[in-house]
Parts: C-alpha cells; sequence; structure tokens
C-alpha cells in the first residue's frame, strides 16, 4: 500500500515534482519516467523539507535524465494497432500481420499474427496475448532463478505499470510489468534476479549488488539497455 500526498512547490529549485508517493520504505528514490516526469517515493514520516534538500542536491542529475527522455521521445509514434506496425517480443522485432483463419485472436509464427475478426479490438487482444506471454516466461524464470540461488517468495503478480520493471512486496510478493516480455530474455532475467535478490536485501546496497552479480556478472548491460530503450516498451 502506498500514499500519494500533496506537494508544495519548491522553494530552492525550479524542479517539479510530478507525484510523490509515501510507502514503507527506508530510503527516497526518485525516478525519471520516459516522458521526463520526475516521481518521488519517500519513507511515511520522511520531513518533506529533507526531500527538497535531495532533489536539490541531484537537480543536475534530474535535469540530465529529464533531457535525455525528451530529446528520445520523438523516436515513438503513438499505436495504431494496425497490420504492418512493428512489434517487439522477448528482444526481438515482428510485423503484425492481418489473417483470416487462426486458432486463437493472436499468435506468433514467424509474424505476429492477428484474426481479421478481432481487428476492431485489437490493442485490447494485443495487450492480453502480451500479458499472457509475460506471466508464463517470468514465472518459469523466477521458478529456475529461486531454486539456484535457494530464495522463497509468496507469489508473482504481473501488472500494468510502464517503468518500473520489478518490485518484492513487504510479504515477499513478487511483481512485474508485462511490457518486460518485450526485452531481450537476458534483460527479463536481471529484472527478475533483482527482485529476488530484494528477499535477501530490502534496499540497493553495497551487499545487494554484489548478490545480483554474483548471478548476473555483467548486470549493468541489462540496466543500459532498459534505461535506452525505455520509450519502445511503454505502449499502449
Amino acid at each position: 500500500m502506498y500514499k500519494e500526498r500533496p506537494i508544495r512547490p519548491l522553494s530552492m529549485s525550479n524542479i517539479h515534482i510530478d507525484k510523490l508517493i509515501r510507502t514503507q520504505r527506508r530510503t527516497i528514490g526518485l525516478h525519471i519516467t520516459s516522458d521526463a516526469k520526475l516521481i518521488v517515493r519517500a519513507p511515511l514520516f520522511t520531513p518533506e523539507d529533507s526531500i527538497y534538500k535531495l532533489i536539490e542536491r541531484k537537480e543536475a542529475w534530474i535535469k540530465s535524465k529529464q533531457e535525455y527522455f525528451r530529446i528520445r521521445q520523438p523516436k515513438t509514434c503513438p499505436r495504431r494497432f494496425i497490420p504492418g506496425e512493428k512489434y517487439l517480443f522477448l528482444g526481438k522485432e515482428y510485423s503484425l500481420v492481418a489473417v483470416e483463419d487462426i486458432p486463437k485472436a493472436v499468435i506468433l509464427a514467424g509474424s505476429l499474427m492477428i484474426s481479421k475478426m478481432v481487428l476492431n479490438n485489437a490493442k485490447e487482444h494485443l495487450t492480453n496475448w502480451y500479458k499472457t506471454q509475460a506471466y508464463e516466461h517470468i514465472c518459469q524464470q523466477v521458478e529456475y532463478y529461486a531454486h539456484i540461488t535457494a530464495l522463497t517468495y509468496r507469489s508473482i503478480k504481473v501488472n500494468d505499470a510502464k517503468t518500473r520493471w520489478g518490485s518484492c512486496g513487504a510479504l515477499d510478493t513478487l511483481n512485474f510489468t508485462w511490457r518486460l516480455i518485450m526485452a531481450p530474455p537476458r534483460v527479463i532475467d536481471y529484472v527478475v534476479v533483482h527482485e529476488l535478490m530484494h528477499l535477501k536485501q530490502k534496499n540497493h546496497s553495497r551487499h545487494f549488488w554484489k548478490e545480483v552479480s554474483s548471478i548476473i556478472p555483467d548486470y549493468k548491460q541489462d540496466q543500459a539497455w532498459l534505461k535506452e530503450n525505455t520509450h519502445f516498451l511503454t505502449w499502449p
């Protein structure tokens, strides 16, 4: 559970907070979304002045990240969900093709095929297909890495988050966005391992990253891929 609080204007900075979320976390987290918005996650009782001071210290970093995403926004065009569009799945690009006779509304067989009978609701059917594929693949990878790390989780959920790839709940629940299924398999594995390691370390300390690197030694490459390609994974 979390609470979103009203945001008072910053007195010493021209940085605008788009969303302030209070949770049970221990530290303040700053996140820049693919549309250049600033989201702040903070512990429930952290004084607002502490949040604003951190933002002022990180002003250069925040502006740099926001500019990074603003420059990349024009790279992606709004989805029309029509034949001929390109769609990512497990890091590969497939053309959407409308066909007359297939056993399901959407299938992947050389191209991403959608039944002509559901073209009027293509967005809904494609999204549902992606969610199903994401749940199956992510559950498989979580089970694999949980086995080799001897870690135990309570449940796996796939959600609709646009830029938060995964999270580990206080009750050892693992949450992942279905959009992750568009990323290459090795990137998905990194996010899976990242959240599994939060079962042991509920923070991003040096020890936490050591645990991650013991399973994914070159995890920084996967982090870089996600940062560079976020704008491709955020439809619809």
